[in-house]
């Protein structure tokens, strides 16, 4: 059997233009092209690199940071005070290190894990998790190396949906909008080729 076109690795600089994303996210251009880069950078470091695996990621990147808006959880932390399965055993590292990130990373062991993988302290400096590029790149290692579930790809090729959705937020929860935000990603998205993101140039 020959890969199904969702199956075949798109190579090259860019995994999605401006334009895509505008009309994926449902966005403003000025909203979203800070995006497209860090995005690109993400996907490519993370093998994120076909079909499947770009709208799965993508779709649960939006429904996660509320379209862009949040790369910081907007409860306070205080529930994940004292929860050692987290890794917080000291005082106030519930607060400490709440979610962050496209993705939200929760928690001082997945604060360790991801300030090892990705090079910076974000132990010692966990809000810069919230910022770009950490908060997409972040995303990327947490959809490969951080879920319970596994690799998060292998999951998109096969794609099964609902595991990713667990995979990443431990149940079901914004499942409707998650898929929603999967069919418009499907239906927008087409194979990057050379010159077909100049337009960040202009």
């Amino acid at each position: 059997n020959s890969p199904r076109g969702d199956d075949q690795v798109i190579s090259g600089d860019d995994l999605i233009t401006l334009e895509q994303l505008i009309q994926i996210s449902g966005l403003s251009r000025s909203r979203v092209e800070r995006f497209v880069e860090p995005l690109n950078d993400t996907m490519k470091k993370y093998q994120i690199n076909t079909k499947s695996r770009i709208t799965n990621f993508i779709s649960q990147v939006l429904h996660e940071s509320g379209s862009f808006q949040f790369f910081t959880e907007l409860a306070s932390g205080k529930a994940y005070e004292g929860r050692k399965d987290l890794g917080n055993t000291n005082p106030g590292d519930g607060v400490r290190y709440k979610g962050r990130g496209a993705i939200q990373i929760t928690g001082r062991n997945n604060y360790s894990r991801v300030s090892k993988a990705l090079g910076y302290d974000f132990v010692s400096d966990p809000k810069k998790l919230a910022e770009l590029p950490w908060a997409m790149l972040s995303a990327g290692w947490f959809w490969r190396f951080g879920s319970a579930r596994g690799d998060l790809n292998k999951l998109a090729d096969k794609e099964d949906f609902e595991k990713i959705t667990r995979g990443i937020n431990g149940g079901t929860n914004g499942i409707a909008d998650r898929r929603k935000k999967l069919n418009v990603a499907k239906s927008v998205y087409k194979p990057v080729k050379p010159g077909d993101n100049n337009s960040l140039l202009a």
